[in-house]
């Protein structure tokens, strides 16, 4: 999008929800975290799930206005892949980082899915489609994604597990699990499944594509209306197919697709509303977080992770050491505490932002 025709509330959104995903990475005490700001054990929907679907969400949205008026070239595929392998790139590197260079993490145990390296293979694999298919095609291709996971995880039999039927639960007859297990071996999250995993990300993509039909949709939109329906068909239809596919961010099930992407149409639709078209002053703040989001994103994984590994004395390291010293109070609860301090880190990224933004530093990844 040019910056004349920018959509602010697609940009406070996009701010929004990185601020939303550094404070539920970053509590003070992981023992001590109030409900909420927690992903599901299993089935279910809480706030935090919310959170990187939304993130694809927009990512397909900003997908539809960077490439719609650009050719099925070599070059447009070109910085298609650099980006992609950019992303995938720097999700490795956080995922084998140690601060002591040369040393990096157990190769054998390494962990090689994660969250920008599923934006990268999402963004790649969505941007590809959106250049040679017009929108009937990614509506079919995303209906038949859907379905088709939805088939194969609940219907089709195991070899060599005398009948027992497939499951959506966490246990080893769930496909997703099974197939992430005998792909990725111990380079998974979990010794049994990875939030993040191989065959799941095909639903995830899914998730980008709504995306970009929204933002056909908000491109010379007309009425508001128009996004509050579509969200809450998403929702409908989402919740409908929760009777027969639970919703679940772990295998990024079929209704958590529908259901997450009503909810992000459904509060951008009011975002819109409000900023685009009323142009009240608010939220601001999250644009400049949104103008940097994938840099500000991995540098508070890149520095919450080297603050968890350096030492400060025998029994601490500098994340402890700030949190017993500074936030662990008698007069506050433990996960009054434990917030306190994630929304201190949130304060620092989001100043962070606004000084990039004042000295017109966009670096895109």
């Amino acid at each position: 999008m040019s910056e004349k025709k920018r959509i602010e509330s697609v940009d406070l959104l996009r701010g929004f929800t990185i601020v939303a995903m550094i404070l539920v990475n970053t509590p003070g005490d992981w023992g001590h975290v109030y409900p909420l700001l927690l992903h599901a054990e299993w089935h279910g929907l809480t706030p935090t799930d919310l959170i990187f679907p939304f993130f694809l969400f927009i990512v397909g949205i900003s997908i539809y206005f960077a490439y719609k008026n650009k050719s099925n070239s070599k070059s447009t595929y070109k910085k298609i892949i650099i980006r992609s392998l950019k992303l995938i790139g720097l999700g490795v590197f956080l995922n084998l980082f140690l601060p002591y260079f040369p040393f990096v993490s157990n190769f054998e145990t390494l962990r090689f899915p994660g969250v920008l390296q599923r934006i990268g293979l999402v963004f790649l694999v969505s941007s590809v489609l959106y250049i040679n298919c017009n929108w009937k095609s990614l509506v079919a291709i995303s209906v038949t994604i859907l379905v088709g996971y939805w088939l194969f995880l609940g219907f089709v039999p195991f070899p060599n597990m005398n009948g027992i039927s497939p499951t959506f639960d966490r246990a080893s007859n769930n496909w997703s699990n099974y197939l992430d297990l005998k792909i990725l071996g111990k380079h998974m999250w979990q010794p049994d499944y990875d939030p993040e995993g191989v065959i799941s990300t095909l639903p995830a993509i899914v998730t980008c594509i709504s995306g970009v039909l929204i933002g056909k949709l908000l491109d010379g939109l007309t009425k508001t209306s128009h996004l509050f329906f579509a969200g809450l068909s998403l929702l409908l239809s989402g919740y409908l197919f929760h009777v027969y596919f639970p919703i679940n961010k772990a295998i990024w099930s079929s209704s958590f697709v529908l259901v997450t992407s009503g909810w992000g149409t459904l509060i951008l639709a009011i975002i819109y509303y409000l900023k685009d078209i009323k142009e009240y002053k608010f939220g601001t703040i999250f644009k400049y977080v949104g103008m940097n989001a994938i840099t500000i994103y991995f540098l508070s994984s890149f520095i919450s992770k080297s603050m968890s590994l350096i030492k400060v004395g025998e029994d601490n390291n500098i994340h402890s050491w700030l949190y017993n010293t500074i936030f662990l109070q008698d007069f506050f609860s433990l996960k009054l505490s434990s917030l306190l301090y994630g929304l201190t880190v949130v304060l620092f990224y989001v100043l962070l932002g606004y000084v990039l933004y004042l000295k017109k530093i966009f670096i895109k990844v």
